[in-house]
């Protein structure tokens, strides 16, 4: 869902694409904050005119960062849904795109969860890009449980079923790199089957 890999271009500067892709990358490798507009000058050969030409400040930039992984992570979902012969099977899609970013090499956890972690202010513009990010997501899961479970005589609550998704994402995405990817990948899964088959 959320492991950046190349930013979106928003705009036909080859300068603006070069300081979104080498920020983003920073940024999910170090730590937004730990990440100065200095520093990001160091790595690109440009100005810092230039910079705030396209980044009139470094949240203008922070939040294009996240973008770019929204974008990317709704255009997986997508992609990732689109042939599912069933609302169950899309399910399972959507949690195979979780557990192959567990195995990616570069994975360094969620970047909306590492960004969450450096923005608690809820009125926070960042803040609330992770938020907006975070609705969409679970609206979709609860979307997909809500046809999973329409005709059960046991039905559950879809919006628990996504809410509990939704937390078994989190605990991968954070435990991934101390108890192995394959092992959190495992347990996801068995997690999601439960969530299909147990509920309803």
């Amino acid at each position: 869902m959320s492991t950046p890999t190349r930013a979106g271009r928003s705009g036909p500067s080859e300068a603006r694409e070069r300081l979104l892709t080498t920020a983003s990358g920073l940024f999910y490798r170090e730590g937004i904050r730990a990440v100065g507009v200095e520093r990001i000058l160091t790595e690109v050969p440009t100005t810092r005119a230039t910079f705030y030409r396209h980044f009139p400040s470094k949240e203008d930039l922070v939040l294009a960062y996240l973008a770019g992984v929204d974008a990317r992570t709704r255009a997986g979902v997508e992609a990732a849904t689109d042939g599912a012969a069933s609302p169950a099977d899309a399910l399972r899609a959507i949690g195979a795109t979780v557990t192959d970013d567990l195995t990616d090499p570069g994975f360094r956890g969620c970047a909306f969860l590492k960004a969450a972690a450096e923005y608690p202010d809820p009125d926070d513009p960042v803040r609330r890009l992770i938020l907006d990010h975070r609705a969409w997501y679970v609206a979709t899961l609860t979307a997909l449980f809500a046809q999973v479970f329409e005709d059960s005589p046991r039905r559950g609550r879809p919006e628990d079923a996504a809410a509990h998704f939704a937390m078994m994402r989190d605990g991968a995405m954070t435990g991934a790199s101390l108890d192995g990817a394959e092992n959190v990948g495992a347990a996801f899964r068995r997690g999601l089957e439960g969530l299909l088959t147990l509920l309803h």
